[in-house]
């Protein structure tokens, strides 16, 4: 627990004057160096999280109120680009936590001093089915077990999503008629961990499942996510909802790791003539159309989502909120970003040849973990489908956008 007094700067804060995005960049060749490390141990090593902690990797969206950065969507996501092209893994559990990290501007001042007031203190969560929140006077005994927990293995605090039942068991809904959530902030060390994640791409998230046995928490360590009606932070950040800030920055790893492919091959084909032959890469006409396209289809697809960032943010700062047309361009940029950045790395890996297949080179982690990008939530395809379901006059499901 921090000690600061209110209005005072808590412990953790970056130091503010040095551009976040080049607090990034300055952390690649570190995590460059460790990307082997990281995929062999599957969690961020204690020289990584010394680093990414110091650099305030982890506060870039915690309120300014509470010693974070309270960053910009468009500013973060292009800190996220920079730490994905030194590794994935890293940028995940940066996004995920960040993402999770908002909200500290749904809870009272003092509970956002509990769970985030020290200088490495991260908030992770996962999904949770079947999982119960059942009312005690003061509070909730919350049950149930969550996967996909990215980052909770250096996380000082996870969050339980339960649904919420009366004493009597009578499952308690919102006006609307739908099962009322909350989520819970509970500290990690009362959570049974399972080391489940044994997994093809992004082994250094370490995202475990967690298990809590009838956990008491009170109502303060609780909150609605993204209500307008619990959140207390007045800034543009806060008009976004998390799951905003989840796809562009996910997206944003992809592209990360595309152009840290890209760029890897560039430097190979700079050098290398391939076995049984005598013509260079550099000189073959074919790889360089392929180079050619694939910086193209790379800068399109990040400007593509850098632009929907920037006019959401201007129609944000103007209305005051965020709209459904504000949602699905972040969706729809997000989404493409994504596809585009792994058909950027399956065509370099292919073109770079047995070079690509060897562990010493970067090449076949960055593609097992950019598949691994494209395969959870945010990488649907199916997403578009909402987007141009939306654009032909639908009544869109905003669960997902």
């Amino acid at each position: 627990m921090n000690d600061a007094a209110p209005g005072e700067p808590m412990a953790g804060r970056a130091e503010a004057t040095v551009d976040p995005i080049a607090r990034a960049r300055a952390l690649v060749p570190l995590l460059q160096s460790a990307a082997a490390e990281i995929d062999a141990t599957c969690e961020l090593p204690p020289a990584v999280l010394d680093a990414m902690h110091a650099a305030g990797m982890f506060r870039l969206l915690i309120p300014r109120a509470y010693g974070g950065e309270e960053l910009d969507p468009l500013t973060y996501v292009q800190g996220v680009e920079q730490i994905a092209t030194g590794d994935a893994s890293a940028a995940w559990c940066m996004n995920q936590g960040s993402g999770c990290s908002m909200s500290a501007a749904y809870v009272a001042p003092e509970v956002a001093r509990d769970v985030w007031g020290g200088p490495r203190d991260v908030l992770a969560w996962g999904q949770g089915p079947g999982a119960r929140a059942v009312r005690v006077p003061g509070g909730w005994r919350v049950t149930g077990t969550w996967s996909f927990a990215s980052g909770s293995r250096h996380a000082t605090w996870l969050g339980a999503h339960c649904p919420c039942f009366a004493a009597d068991g009578t499952q308690e809904r919102t006006p609307e008629g739908r099962p009322w959530e909350r989520t819970m902030l509970i500290p990690r060390s009362q959570a049974k961990i399972e080391d489940v994640w044994h997994v093809m791409g992004l082994r250094g998230t370490g995202s475990d499942n967690y298990t809590f046995e009838d956990v008491f928490v009170d109502d303060g360590h609780t909150l609605t996510r993204d209500s307008a009606a619990e959140r207390r932070e007045p800034g543009l950040l806060y008009r976004f909802a998390a799951m905003q800030l989840y796809a562009a920055g996910f997206a944003s790893v992809g592209l990360g790791v595309a152009r840290a492919t890209l760029d890897a091959f560039i430097a190979l084909a700079r050098v290398k003539t391939p076995a049984l032959n005598t013509q260079s890469l550099r000189d073959n006409a074919a790889v360089q159309g392929i180079i050619g396209h694939a910086d193209a289809r790379w800068k399109a697809a990040r400007a593509g989502l850098h632009a929907a960032l920037r006019d959401v943010q201007a129609h944000v700062a103007e209305t005051g909120a965020l709209s459904t047309a504000d949602r699905m361009a972040i969706r729809q940029a997000s989404t493409f970003a994504i596809h585009e950045a792994r058909q950027v790395v399956h065509d370099i890996y292919h073109e770079a040849g047995a070079t690509a297949i060897f562990a010493s080179q970067p090449f076949e982690r960055r593609l097992r973990d950019m598949n691994a990008v494209s395969q959870q939530t945010q990488g649907r395809r199916s997403h578009l489908e909402t987007v141009g379901h939306w654009m032909l006059g639908g009544e869109p499901n905003l669960r997902w956008v």
